[in-house]
């Protein structure tokens, strides 16, 4: 499997800092509610074509990933968190999740292989 992500941090995520947030100011400060918002807003942005999909992931993810415009790389069942892997599955190579929520927050996912 393959696919990119989007992830939103927010207080409930078991870690919380990122790359963005070093210290964990706004992630602290951001509710579940909110993180998810922005997710759903950035992918109505992609979907409608007015964002392309990694420069989002570049702007906006909490991962490190975010430098690779969310790209993973490969990876194999039973590596990714359960969630996240079960929207993996269920998605066809090309098409983006909903958000799905992890305990490292909530992601927007898009199936690349």
């Amino acid at each position: 499997m393959r696919a990119s992500h989007i992830l939103i941090k927010h207080e409930g995520s078991r870690r919380k800092a990122s790359w963005r947030d070093p210290d964990g100011v706004a992630i602290s400060a951001t509710t579940r509610d909110d993180a998810a918002d922005l997710a759903r807003a950035l992918r109505d942005q992609i979907a409608a074509g007015e964002l392309q999909f990694d420069a989002a992931a570049r702007d906006n993810s909490d991962c490190n990933s975010a430098k690779r415009g969310g790209d993973l790389g490969p990876f194999e069942k039973g590596k990714m968190q359960k969630p996240f892997e079960k929207a993996v599955i269920a998605l066809k190579v090309g098409d983006m999740s909903d958000v799905v929520d992890t305990e490292s927050g909530v992601h927007i996912i898009l199936r690349t292989g």
